[in-house]
């Protein structure tokens, strides 16, 4: 009777692809929706043999955290949360030349088979806590944008009725009064954890970066793999760049891939033009780009992933944002 049972599982923003160590050395291959429910018949089909089952699942972007806690949480199930660059090299050392979810499946399947388990050890409940009010304001901040440009709108139109403007003035005041009551709260959870403290005064030391937006930065880092890079953070943030090609004919501009967490995406927008403007070593490294005949908006996107690289140093080493350290102009 196998004691352990062993899987791995390609992440999808939409779907799951599994491989599950079967009996008599077959392999069990599915595909699971990526939501609760899809994540419970996953489960269901895990526990049914009742026997531990080892889960190996990759850090991919977004997608992966509540699969991983869900799993985590289920009794006779242990995860493991492979770094997206080990599982890389792995599946290179392998001679794998396709790559399609279910080729990643089993791969990662291989990697459990022949690698250390490292049991997966999930945010903190503060973390946790602070993704989860970070991300509530997010979407109130939505809706209140949303909310200002119909009262511009009623207010340019003069049928609309008073009563509509009165309304949705209510309204804007109501979800004010909401973000700053979770924003206190946010504010609550990251000064009760040591290292949150730490990182959000270091956070906010960058020019452009203020309460809010350290808010949102740190709640989106802090459930990142502790040995992913400051490359992988730019991947996850989807500032990566993605190029358009195709034999010899083909070249298009090169663009972000946009392929990740758009909440950190968003969060670095703001700092990287404040600070492109109002932090002298951020400042030079902007015009450099600019001299170089890029873009103002490619120079910002530039300047959003050092931002980046400088926050991972930042945390790494416990200081806060040093210019010179950004850019040293040469002479």
């Amino acid at each position: 009777m196998k004691k352990v049972l062993l899987c791995g599982v390609d992440v999808g923003s939409k779907e799951l692809a599994v491989a599950i160590d079967a009996d008599s050395g077959r392999v069990w291959e599915g595909v699971f929706a990526n939501n609760p429910a899809g994540h419970r018949k996953l489960i269901r089909r895990l526990t049914r043999s009742k026997t531990t089952a080892r889960v190996c699942v990759e850090a991919t972007g977004i997608y992966h955290l509540d699969l991983s806690l869900a799993l985590e949480q289920t009794k006779g199930i242990e995860v493991m949360v492979a770094n997206p660059r080990v599982t890389k090299d792995f599946a290179r050392a392998q001679l794998r030349r396709s790559k399609t979810d279910r080729t990643d499946a089993l791969s990662l399947l291989e990697f459990v088979r022949r690698m250390d388990f490292d049991l997966w050890v999930p945010p903190s409940s503060s973390i946790l806590a602070l993704r989860a009010l970070s991300r509530r304001i997010q979407a109130l901040l939505v809706t209140r944008a949303q909310e200002k440009n119909r009262l511009h709108a009623g207010e340019s139109v003069e049928a609309t009725p008073l009563a509509i403007r009165e309304s949705i003035e209510r309204h804007i005041d109501a979800i004010n009064a909401e973000i700053e009551a979770l924003s206190t709260s946010a504010l609550e959870e990251v000064h009760t954890n040591t290292v949150l403290d730490r990182r959000f005064t270091h956070l906010v030391s960058v020019k452009g970066v203020a309460q809010a937006t350290a808010i949102t930065l740190l709640a989106e880092l802090s459930v990142l793999p502790a040995d992913m890079t400051a490359r992988q953070w730019v991947a996850h943030s989807g500032l990566d760049p993605k190029h358009n090609e195709s034999g010899i004919s083909v070249k298009g501009r090169v663009r972000i891939s946009k392929v990740g967490n758009r909440h950190l995406r968003a969060a670095l927008f703001l700092p990287a033009m404040v600070a492109s403007q109002h932090e002298p070593r951020v400042r030079a490294y902007y015009e450099k780009l600019l001299a170089k005949g890029k873009k103002p908006m490619q120079a910002l996107v530039a300047v959003m992933r050092k931002l980046l690289h400088a926050i991972h140093g930042m945390f790494q080493y416990d200081a806060d944002f040093d210019g010179t350290k950004f850019f040293a102009e040469r002479t």
